[in-house]
């Protein structure tokens, strides 16, 4: 059974519009990612700090903040089967 970030994940991948700050901070965290909270959101993998991305905290979220989101977690996920490949 998929978990409620995976859930999240896979609606933000059938639509990209509509979605929230509160919405792409629990996607971010429910996949590892750290928040940090200044005049705009940072949300940043701990073991791959080349995985970063910056959002507004404010209102609807345009979708290329979405589409960022959904990008990051595909690579955060292919990064971590290689290494498990390994």
């Amino acid at each position: 059974m998929a978990d409620a970030g995976d859930d999240l994940l896979e609606r933000m991948r059938h639509s990209k519009a509509g979605w929230r700050y509160n919405d792409l901070e629990s996607v971010y965290i429910a996949n590892g990612f750290t928040i940090r909270h200044g005049k705009e959101a940072v949300a940043k993998h701990p073991r791959y700090p080349q995985l970063r991305a910056t959002f507004p905290k404010h209102g609807s979220l345009a979708k290329a903040y979405v589409v960022r989101a959904i990008k990051l977690i595909d690579e955060l996920r292919r990064i971590e089967k290689e290494q498990a490949d390994q």
